[in-house]
């Protein structure tokens, strides 16, 4: 019971750790919007940036791995929306 409590107060940890990321980063995007930089340029660094990290951290294969199931992601339309980030 109590691995249980910690599990799901861990996972409403980290969700809340993912909101303020992503409000982060949705601040981040709209002032190099403001700033005149084009969307495509602050996707790409912010890929590069991720993918740097993500690299240092858990090494080559791992994150090649990762990049596999977001191809397959893309594939299935997950990552297609109507909004757009800026």
């Amino acid at each position: 019971m109590v691995d249980l409590q910690n599990a799901e107060l861990d996972a409403m940890i980290e969700a809340e750790k993912k909101q303020v990321a992503f409000e982060y980063h949705n601040e981040a995007w709209a002032d190099g919007i403001s700033d005149g930089i084009e969307a495509e340029i602050l996707a790409e660094t912010a890929i590069s940036t991720a993918l740097t990290e993500l690299v240092r951290l858990h090494g080559e294969d791992e994150v090649l791995e990762l990049l596999d199931g977001l191809r397959q992601r893309i594939e299935f339309g997950e990552f297609r929306s109507e909004r757009g980030l800026h």
